[in-house]
C-alpha cells in the first residue's frame, strides 16, 4: 500500500488529474478577460466617446456597443461556470472513485490480516477507520492537484490583472499575503498535531465502549459499572482538552486571518482615494480592483482550507497505512488470484510438520518444535495441556496460521506459499467459536461452498445493461468486478445437483449433527413460497383437513381454536381478529397499527376507538402495578406482560398524565401508544378482563368494515385468512393450524406438537417443513441459536464440502456429551477415508481415534496409538491420569 496519500492519487488516478489540470489551465484565460471587460464597459461603452464605433467589421452606435460588451460579459461567465462546473464534477467524480478504492484496498488487506492481530486490536479501532475516517478523504483526493493550482492559479491572474491597472494597488493587495502564507500554516501545524492525539483518544474511546459491551455480563455480576464510569469520564476528559484547545487556536487563525483580510481594502480606500483624486487612476479602473479583490478572497480561503485539508488527510492516511499494514500479512496472490489448478488430494497425501514453529509476536511463540506427518486418510488427535501448543498446531494445520520457524508441507509445497484456494476447498476447520454470519442458515451453510462465481445470473437485457455499467465503474474504482448476484455455490463438491437435491444435502448434513429437530421446529415457524414447490399448497390443507379430522373426532378435546370468518378469538390477538389475515410488509403490522389512518377511521365508525384508547389506559396502569417491581428476566414478566421493561416508565407518565388532565388532555402520540396496547391482547392468556363480549361484537363489525373499505392501495399489504386456501406470508405452523392454541390448556402445546408431527408424516411434507428451517435468520454472529446450535452448525457446514482433510480445534469443549458423541459419529462417518486433525479439549477422548499426536510447551512429545501411549507410561498417560 502506498506509504503516502499523494503516493496513492498518482499511481491510481494520474491521467484523470492531469485532465482535470488541463480544464483548470483552459479557464484562466476566460477569467482574466472577464475582471477585464467590466473596466471596458465603464470606462468605454458607458464613458466612452466617438460613437458609431467598428467591431468585427460592424458599425455600433453607444448603445449598442454596451448591449455587446455586456452579453459578452454574461457569456463569460457561463463559460467561466460550465469549466467550474465541469472541473467541480470531475474532481467529485475522481475523489469517489479513490475513496471507493482506498475502501476496498482497506478491507481487502483486513481480510490478509494474521490473526494474532485480532487479538491486539478491537473492532472498535479497525470499523471506524474503513466506515468513518477515511470519508473526508474521498474529496481530498478528488482536490488533490487540481484545487491547489486552480485556487491558486485565480490568484496569480487577478494578481496579474491589478498590477497591470494599478501596480501600487496591486502592491498593496498582495502585500500581507506572503506573512499570511508564512504565519498561517505554522499555527496550522499545531491545530494538526492536537487533531493526530483526538483520532487516537477517539479511536482508544471506541474501543473501549465496545469492550464495555462485549463484557457487560461480567459488569453487571461484579458491579464494576462505577469503574468504568471513572474510566469513560477520564478518557472524555482528555478528548474535551485537546478538543477545547483545538478550537482556541483554530479560531484565533481565523481571527487573525479575517484581520489581515480587512486591512488592504483600508489601503484601496487611502492609497486608491488618493490616486483618483490625484487624477493618477481612472475611477473604472479602481471599481475593476475592487471587484477583483472581493473575488480575490474566495480562492485564497480554499487555499487555506486545502492546506488543512491536507494535513488532516495526510494523518488519516498515515495513521491508516500504520493500523494496515502489520507483520506477516497474507500474501494477496495466494488469497486473490485464482489457481490454474487445484491438487487433487487424496487418502495418499502428506501432511507434514519438520521442527515446525510459531511465533505470534516477540514473546509468545506457542509452538516450538512439532514434528509429525499424517496421511490425509488418517484421524489423528492433537492432545496436551491447556496452554501447551495443541490449539495452535491445529490453526498451522488448517493453514490459518503459517510457521515462522521449521517446515509445514502439503506433498512437498511449502504450506505458506499454496493459494489460499487449496485449503478453503479441499478442507475444512471447525474451531472453538462458530463464525456465522448474520443471514439464514441456508446461506451460512453455503458460505464454504462460494469461492468464486460459476454460472452467471439470469437477468433481463435491461438489468444486464445496468449490472455490466456498474461492473464497468467498479473496475475503474479498482473493485472486484464480479458478480455478487451470480450463482458461486460449487454443488460438485458438496455432491449434489442445484435445487431439491442440494436442500435435501444440507437437510442430511444437519441431520447428521443433530440439528435436524431444531431444524423441524424453525421449519413450522417458517415461510415457505408454495409457488416454488409443487403441490406444497395443497399438501398443506390436507394437513390442515386431516389436523381438523383429528380434533373433531368424538372424544378428543380440542387444544386449538380454529379461526373462523364470524367469530373472535379469544387465544389471538386483537390485531390478528381485527385483520383476520397476515400482514405483508410494515403497513399493518402489529406495532403500527395504531398509527394508522385507515385502521384509526374503521375503529371510530365501528365506535372503538375512544373505548380502546381507554381500554390501553387500563391495560397501562395494570402493567405498570404489577410489573414496576419484577426483573424483567422473571418468568411472569416474560409470560404475561405485554409492555417492555423500558417501556414500563413512560407508560407509568402517561398514566399519571391521563389521571390529571383526562384522556382528551392528552397529546396524539401519547393517545396513540394508548390505542396500541389492546392489540397485543390475548384473552385467554392476559386474563385481564378488558375485551368483554361488546368490544369482541364490535371488532367483528370493525373486521367487516376492514375489509369492505380496504384502499385497493393497501390490498397487497394484507392477506385474508380462508379455510380453503393456503396463507403464503403464514408460517407453515399458522397454515396446518389453522388458527390458535388453547392459553391454560393442560399439556396443550405438547398434544398440538405430535398431531402435527403424525398429520405432516401423513401427507408426506416432512421435508418441506425442514427447509423452511433453512431460511431461519440465525442473527448476529448466530446469536439467535444456543451455543450447542452454533457449533452443530459449523460442523455441517464444514462436513458439507466434502473435504479432504477436516481440522477440529477445541470445537466439542462447551458441547454436552450425547451431542458430542453425535459429532464424533458423524464427523467420523462422512470423513471415512479422508483426513481428521481433531484438537481435543480432553485427553481420554482420543480413544476414538486410529493415531495420538501429544504436545507440551510446544513441542510434540509422543506419537501412537491409544493402547501404545497408554502402556508407555509418559506423557499421555500422565494426561490421562490427570482427567
Amino acid at each position: 500500500m502506498e506509504k503516502t496519500i499523494y503516493g496513492f492519487v498518482f499511481r491510481h488516478s494520474l491521467p484523470q488529474q492531469l485532465l482535470l489540470l488541463g480544464l483548470t489551465a483552459a479557464s484562466f484565460p476566460v477569467l482574466y478577460v472577464s475582471l477585464e471587460l467590466p473596466k471596458q464597459i465603464i470606462n468605454d461603452a458607458i464613458g466612452g466617446s466617438g460613437f458609431p464605433r467598428m467591431l468585427f467589421g460592424l458599425e455600433l452606435g453607444q448603445i449598442q456597443y454596451l448591449m455587446v460588451l455586456s452579453f459578452a460579459f454574461l457569456g463569460l461567465v457561463l463559460l467561466n461556470g460550465a469549466f467550474k462546473f465541469a472541473i467541480n464534477t470531475g474532481k467529485g467524480r475522481l475523489g469517489e472513485r479513490l475513496l471507493r478504492r482506498l475502501r476496498y484496498d482497506l478491507y481487502s488487506r483486513l481480510l490478509r490480516f494474521p490473526l494474532p492481530v485480532f487479538k491486539r486490536v478491537g473492532q472498535g479501532e479497525i470499523i471506524p477507520m474503513v466506515t468513518q475516517e477515511v470519508e473526508p478523504l474521498g474529496g481530498f483526493m478528488g482536490d488533490a492537484l487540481a484545487q491547489p493550482v486552480y485556487q491558486l492559479g485565480i490568484l496569480v491572474t487577478i494578481g496579474a490583472f491589478m498590477l497591470i491597472q494599478e501596480p501600487i494597488l496591486g502592491l498593496a493587495a498582495l502585500a500581507l499575503y506572503p506573512f499570511q502564507m508564512y504565519a498561517i500554516p505554522k499555527l496550522q501545524r499545531r491545530v494538526t498535531a492536537l487533531a493526530k492525539q483526538r483520532v487516537q483518544h477517539v479511536r482508544r474511546l471506541s474501543d473501549r465502549i465496545g469492550e464495555s459491551i462485549s463484557t457487560i455480563e461480567a459488569v453487571h455480576a461484579d458491579d464494576g459499572s462505577n469503574r468504568l464510569r471513572a474510566d469513560i469520564a477520564e478518557r472524555l476528559g482528555a478528548i474535551y482538552d485537546i478538543r477545547f484547545e483545538i478550537f482556541r487556536r483554530k479560531f484565533f487563525i481565523k481571527f487573525l486571518n479575517n484581520f489581515l483580510a480587512q486591512l488592504t481594502p483600508f489601503f484601496f480606500y487611502s492609497i486608491g482615494g488618493y490616486l483618483i483624486i490625484e487624477g493618477r487612476l481612472s475611477f473604472g479602473a479602481m471599481v475593476a480592483v475592487l471587484a477583483a479583490y472581493k473575488d480575490m478572497s474566495a480562492p485564497w480561503k480554499e487555499l487555506l482550507a486545502y492546506y488543512q485539508q491536507q494535513a488532516d488527510a495526510r494523518i488519516k492516511y498515515d495513521q491508516v497505512v500504520q493500523q494496515f499494514d502489520p507483520p506477516g500479512m497474507i500474501d494477496d496472490a495466494l488469497q486473490v488470484e485464482e489457481p490454474e489448478a487445484l491438487a487433487d488430494l487424496g487418502p495418499d497425501s502428506r501432511l507434514a510438520f519438520e521442527n515446525a514453529a510459531y511465533r505470534e509476536d516477540e514473546i509468545s511463540e506457542p509452538v516450538r518444535s512439532a514434528t509429525f506427518s499424517m496421511g490425509l486418510g488418517e484421524h489423528v488427535a492433537l492432545v496436551g495441556p491447556s496452554g501447551g501448543g495443541k490449539e495452535e498446531l491445529g490453526l498451522l494445520a488448517a493453514r490459518l496460521a503459517v510457521v515462522t520457524g521449521g517446515r509445514a508441507h502439503l506433498d512437498g509445497a511449502a504450506l505458506a506459499e499454496l493459494p489460499q484456494a487449496v485449503f478453503g476447498r479441499r478442507a475444512a476447520y471447525v474451531g472453538p467459536n462458530a463464525s456465522l454470519f448474520n443471514a439464514s442458515l441456508r446461506e451460512n451453510l453455503l458460505f464454504g461452498l462460494r469461492h468464486r462465481p460459476l454460472r452467471p445470473a439470469d437477468l433481463e437485457p435491461e438489468e444486464a445493461a445496468r449490472r455490466e455499467a456498474r461492473a464497468a465503474e467498479a473496475r475503474r474504482s479498482g473493485n472486484t468486478d464480479a458478480d455478487f448476484g451470480a450463482d458461486w455455490v460449487d454443488y460438485e463438491a458438496a455432491g449434489a445437483a442445484p435445487g431439491e437435491e442440494m436442500a435435501r444435502r444440507m437437510v442430511e448434513v444437519l441431520t447428521a449433527v443433530g440439528l435436524d429437530d431444531d431444524l423441524y421446529t424453525l421449519g413450522l415457524r417458517g415461510v415457505l413460497d408454495a409457488e416454488a414447490h409443487a403441490g406444497l399448497a395443497g399438501r398443506v390443507l390436507q394437513a390442515r383437513k386431516a389436523l381438523r379430522s383429528r380434533l373433531d373426532a368424538p372424544g378428543a378435546s380440542a387444544p386449538i381454536e380454529p379461526f373462523d370468518a364470524e367469530a373472535y378469538n379469544v387465544n389471538a390477538t386483537l390485531a390478528e381478529n381485527l385483520l383476520f389475515g397476515a400482514p405483508i410488509g410494515p403497513a399493518f403490522a402489529q406495532e403500527n397499527l395504531a398509527g394508522h389512518p385507515f385502521v384509526r377511521s374503521v375503529l371510530a365508525d365501528a365506535g372503538l376507538l375512544d373505548r380502546l384508547e381507554g381500554i390501553g389506559l387500563q391495560a397501562a396502569k395494570i402493567m405498570v402495578e404489577l410489573f414496576a417491581d419484577i426483573d424483567p428476566g422473571h418468568e411472569l414478566f416474560q409470560q404475561y406482560s405485554f409492555i417492555d421493561a423500558d417501556d414500563l416508565p413512560e407508560f407509568r407518565t402517561v398514566a399519571a398524565r391521563a389521571d390529571r388532565l383526562g384522556l382528551e388532555g392528552l397529546e396524539g402520540e401519547e393517545r396513540e401508544r394508548l390505542l396500541g396496547l389492546p392489540f397485543r391482547l390475548i384473552p385467554e392468556r392476559h386474563r385481564l378482563g378488558l375485551i368483554d363480549d361488546a368490544i369482541r361484537a364490535d371488532l367483528l363489525t370493525a373486521r367487516r368494515l376492514f375489509r369492505e373499505r380496504l384502499p385497493e392501495a393497501d390490498r397487497a399489504s394484507v392477506e385474508f385468512f380462508d379455510a380453503d386456501r393456503y396463507t403464503a406470508r403464514a408460517s407453515l405452523q399458522d397454515n396446518i393450524l389453522f388458527g390458535r392454541i388453547r392459553h391454560g390448556e393442560a399439556h396443550g402445546a405438547a398434544r398440538v406438537s405430535a398431531l402435527l408431527a403424525e398429520v405432516i408424516d401423513e401427507v408426506g411434507i416432512r421435508d418441506a417443513v425442514m427447509e423452511a428451517g433453512l431460511a431461519y435468520e440465525v442473527g448476529v454472529a448466530g446469536s439467535r441459536l444456543t451455543q450447542t446450535q452454533r457449533q452443530k452448525l459449523a460442523f455441517a457446514r464444514a462436513l458439507l464440502k466434502r473435504p479432504a482433510l477436516l481440522v477440529v480445534n477445541m470445537a466439542t469443549a462447551g458441547i454436552e456429551r450425547v451431542a458430542r458423541e453425535m459429532i464424533f459419529l458423524a464427523a467420523r462417518t462422512a470423513m471415512e477415508g479422508r483426513g481428521i486433525v481433531w484438537v481435543l479439549e480432553s485427553s481420554e477422548l482420543g480413544e476414538r481415534f486410529s493415531r495420538i499426536v501429544v504436545v507440551e510447551d510446544g513441542r510434540t512429545v509422543e506419537d501412537g496409538t491409544w493402547e501404545a501411549l497408554r502402556e508407555a507410561g509418559g506423557p499421555f498417560a500422565r494426561l490421562l491420569g490427570q482427567q
